[in-house]
């Protein structure tokens, strides 16, 4: 009986491939969900059609083409389990993972979910057996729920999104908490900065702080895991060179591959030692907003944020505001 394995981090594909526990362990997705618009179903299985070409073995899908994909391999395999992380990028993959293959009753009668509480791959692979996490077949429910999810994460507002609230949201154990993660990185209410960037100034305000030490991680003391490490770089730009910043003293960026790829620049980076401007203090402190004084142009889901569209979550109300 072939098995396949579907996990949302390459990290969490390279520990469970150790054990042996499936016949091929794929991961798919990566921050894909998170950094600029979103894009249509079509685009998104268009990005995953070369990286499943290279890692799909001839053995499972014969001559590769350029039809091939998830689908084809999915139907390769006699049961295929999705290992998802708790973070909310896992979420939303798992989210449109479901929602796409809710009409293919071929794949949803061997389709099983694993629901890690940890991200997988900070497990051993020993750790990752020994968890011995339930294997929960997929029905009705995890469909209706990952397709309301998908929806409304894609939606012009973050009002759905908000919605799932007070929607029964258990079927996808890790769901809710991703719902109040992502609503927390809509600019606050007072400041104008979203959960993330508020920790790193309250890091960066507690004195001597380098970038890796403001960088979430496994251990590490900013604990929010919403970002991966380039969009958290690009994050900490924006703190830094906006027309009036927050942040004073990062050296060697922007925060970029070219930068990586220069040693004496990276080294700089990595030793500067940050503060608070003034402005820094004062949103910290709750007595500013960072939007006031700077342009605001991103992507959350489907919404555009700009100054004159800008969604805020009230933290201590657990309320979205309006524009």
């Amino acid at each position: 009986m072939k098995r396949l394995i579907l996990t949302t981090s390459d990290s969490g594909a390279g520990c469970l491939r150790q054990p042996g526990i499936a016949d091929a362990i794929m991961p798919i997705g990566d921050r894909f969900f998170l950094a600029g618009p979103r894009p249509s179903d079509i685009e998104f299985l268009e990005s995953l059609v070369d990286e499943w070409l290279e890692r799909v073995s001839r053995k499972y899908l014969g001559e590769p083409d350029q039809t091939a994909g998830i689908t084809e391999l999915c139907e390769a395999f006699d049961t295929v389990d999705a290992w998802i992380d708790p973070d909310p990028n896992a979420q939303l993959i798992l989210s449109w993972l479901l929602d796409y293959f809710r009409p293919l009753d071929s794949i949803v009668s061997k389709l099983h979910l694993v629901q890690a509480d940890v991200p997988i791959g900070n497990l051993s692979p020993d750790e990752a057996v020994a968890r011995q996490m339930p294997v929960i077949k997929i029905g009705g429910d995890h469909l209706k729920t990952a397709s309301m999810a998908w929806k409304a994460y894609r939606s012009s507002t973050p009002q759905a999104w908000f919605g799932l609230l007070s929607r029964d949201l258990s079927a996808l154990p890790q769901l809710q908490p991703a719902v109040v993660a992502l609503l927390e990185e809509l600019p606050g209410l007072a400041t104008g900065l979203g959960a993330t960037e508020m920790r790193m100034l309250e890091l960066i305000g507690e004195g001597n702080a380098t970038p890796p030490d403001v960088f979430p991680g496994h251990e590490k003391r900013n604990t929010r895991r919403v970002f991966d490490y380039w969009q958290i770089g690009a994050l900490l730009d924006g703190l830094a060179d906006a027309p009036v910043p927050a942040v004073s003293g990062l050296d060697g960026g922007p925060f970029t591959e070219e930068m990586h790829h220069d040693r004496e620049r990276r080294e700089r980076y990595n030793q500067s030692k940050s503060s608070l401007t003034a402005l820094g203090r004062d949103v910290l402190a709750g007595r500013e907003d960072f939007s006031r004084h700077n342009p605001v142009h991103r992507w959350w889901g489907g919404t555009e944020l700009t100054n004159d569209w800008l969604w805020r979550w009230d933290a201590a109300k657990q309320t979205l505001i309006a524009p």
